[in-house]
């Protein structure tokens, strides 16, 4: 503070808040999160604030809610930070969690910040059976985004309280809706996919790695996300092992801060759309080979090296069609990807990815040569998909079904925001009005 400020007088709370335009409990949030100090008043009657502060900080607010102001300048959060080559689920090492926590306990932990193993999400059999006609009447070439988007919608008209946006309600809506997602896509056959097909379920029961990740096969209830998940990605039989290290996959891939469809997820929320629907605006935004079709560009690739036997000769048909390499180089780590790490060492201990991960390895090492890329997230999940027989497609899949979770954690902290915040105005480039009316085309 300033000399002059020194002798100024001090403002009450009341006035400060006044000033603001702020309630006295969103003052005392700017107290707590160090943009403001506080002083008790003398005679014990309650906070005092420095004048030159407060003005400094409303013309701050001003400057942030000015039309055209970034808007991701605008967006705080407390779910997740990326913090050089680590990344944090509030606060917490986020590739650790991963490694010992399931899918649904690393997503209720995002939800409210409580750790509860052993959790399970169940599909209600009237939003269940809703999601699976909607699904089944897509035409055959239908992708995975396409049908996730169908049953959100479906399983949203079956939900009488949607439009609740009470945070117990908007977590009673998220437990349904990852399951209900699941469980509507279709099974892919086999011994295993006729079993979900019949109970909605991932079929054989069996201890994991991981304790949570097992359960016994009969009800929906029972199985995790990633073992139901596991009959609509592959017809092969649900090896626990393999298991784990797709429900390691969920739990890294649950949220990464603003990326575009959690962006538009936010920007859904504040306009006050339901959870069913802000899932839909995040599956809109995903469905494109820059953001949640990109491991499915990496699997083709990796198929590509496995079925010429070189990975120089693959790398080079890239790069003389001008077309960068799938799944290298991440723009938020100067170094390597975590969740890549993390995703291609469990990969290490199953036998059967052992030919897509030598690929992925050759790939990544004879562009080191040139280039200083590491693998991105993109390339272990084309690496999984690829190593366990899976279709191209089914990265998107496990990436979209992954981020749901973190789409509704985004929405819940939207929610507590002021309305329709997220709405920059657009930089007029067309020409100058007014003009005459257009002489109609004959």
């Amino acid at each position: 503070m300033t000399d002059q400020s020194a002798h100024a007088a001090r403002l009450t709370t009341r006035e400060a808040a006044e000033r603001l335009g702020v309630k006295p409990a969103t003052l005392y949030a700017y107290v707590s999160r160090g943009l403001l100090d506080s002083r008790r008043d003398p005679g014990g009657r309650g906070s005092t604030f420095d004048p030159e502060e407060v003005d400094a900080l409303a013309r701050r607010n001003r400057r942030e809610s000015a039309p055209g102001t970034e808007v991701t300048q605008r967006i705080r959060t407390g779910i997740t930070l990326i913090d050089k080559d680590r990344y944090y689920y509030r606060g917490v090492d986020a590739t650790e969690l991963a490694r010992l926590h399931s899918y649904e306990t690393v997503a209720e932990w995002l939800w409210t910040g409580r750790l509860r193993p052993g959790i399970r999400f169940t599909a209600p059999a009237g939003a269940l059976a809703a999601a699976r006609r909607a699904v089944a009447a897509l035409p055959p070439a239908s992708g995975s985004a396409d049908r996730l988007r169908a049953a959100a919608v479906a399983a949203a008209v079956t939900d009488p309280v949607r439009f609740d946006l009470g945070r117990d309600a908007v977590l009673g809506s998220a437990r349904m809706l990852v399951p209900t997602l699941v469980d509507a896509l279709p099974p892919l056959g086999g011994p295993s996919g006729s079993r979900a097909g019949a109970s909605g379920t991932a079929g054989a029961s069996g201890a994991s790695g991981n304790p949570e990740t097992s359960g016994t096969s009969g009800t929906s209830g029972t199985e995790s996300i990633a073992r139901r998940l596991w009959a609509r990605l592959t017809p092969a039989e649900p090896d626990p092992a393999a298991v784990r290290v797709l429900d390691l996959a969920l739990a890294l891939l649950i949220d990464h801060d603003l990326a575009a469809s959690t962006l538009a997820v936010r920007v859904a929320a504040s306009a006050h759309a339901h959870p069913y629907a802000v899932v839909s605006a995040g599956l809109g935004a995903l469905d494109g080979p820059l953001h949640g079709a990109a491991g499915g560009l990496a699997h083709r690739m990796l198929t590509e090296v496995l079925e010429r036997g070189s990975a120089a000769a693959v790398v080079a048909d890239h790069l003389r069609a001008g077309r960068p390499v799938p799944g290298l180089g991440h723009r938020l780590y100067p170094g390597r990807d975590p969740r890549a790490e993390a995703l291609l060492t469990a990969l290490e201990a199953i036998p059967a990815a052992a030919p897509a991960l030598a690929a992925a390895r050759e790939v990544e090492a004879v562009t080191a040569r040139q280039m200083a890329l590491n693998a991105n997230v993109d390339l272990a999940l084309g690496t999984l998909s690829a190593g366990f027989g899976m279709a191209t497609e089914a990265s998107e899949t496990i990436f979209a079904v992954a981020r749901t979770a973190g789409w509704i954690a985004h929405a819940l902290e939207e929610y507590g925001e002021q309305p329709l915040r997220l709405r920059p105005s657009g930089q007029y480039i067309g020409p100058r009005p007014p003009r005459p009316l257009p002489a109609p085309e004959i």
